[in-house]
């Protein structure tokens, strides 16, 4: 079972960085797809950022685009979330979630890539518990 554990959240003024980690923990593997997700209260859930672990694509929400950065270290199992020129819009609980593109048997695996790292149907099925990241003065 791959359990993601995230660290790296914490308080920081307006106009400062962060830089979130997503360790992949159980098998020792780091899965195809991994994508952080932040949540506030009273709203939905919505996506970041994700990277194809297989080749490095990326992708990200309209709001970070140009702020924040998405990279891996296979090595050690793990996916980080860069961000900068933070905004208090950025505050939320930040979730590492992670899934295995074998699952999506039918696809090419160009299309699993582009399910990864585009498609809304995805899902993912490992979470971690969230680490919280407050921009604020």
């Amino acid at each position: 079972q791959v359990q993601p554990v995230e660290s790296g959240g914490g308080s920081v003024q307006p106009g400062g960085s962060l830089t979130l980690s997503c360790t992949s923990s159980g098998h020792g593997y780091l899965p195809d797809c991994v994508a952080w997700f932040r949540q506030v209260p009273g709203a939905e859930r919505e996506v970041v950022a994700r990277i194809c672990t297989r080749d490095l694509s990326t992708s990200y929400a309209d709001s970070v685009k140009g702020r924040f950065t998405i990279s891996q270290d296979t090595a050690k199992n793990t996916v980080f979330l860069q961000m900068t020129s933070l905004t208090p819009d950025d505050t939320a609980m930040y979730f590492c979630a992670a899934t295995d593109l074998a699952k999506y048997t039918a696809a090419s695996r160009n299309t699993q890539k582009q399910i990864c790292i585009n498609s809304d149907r995805i899902t993912f099925d490992y979470w971690g518990q969230g680490t919280q990241v407050t921009v604020s003065s």
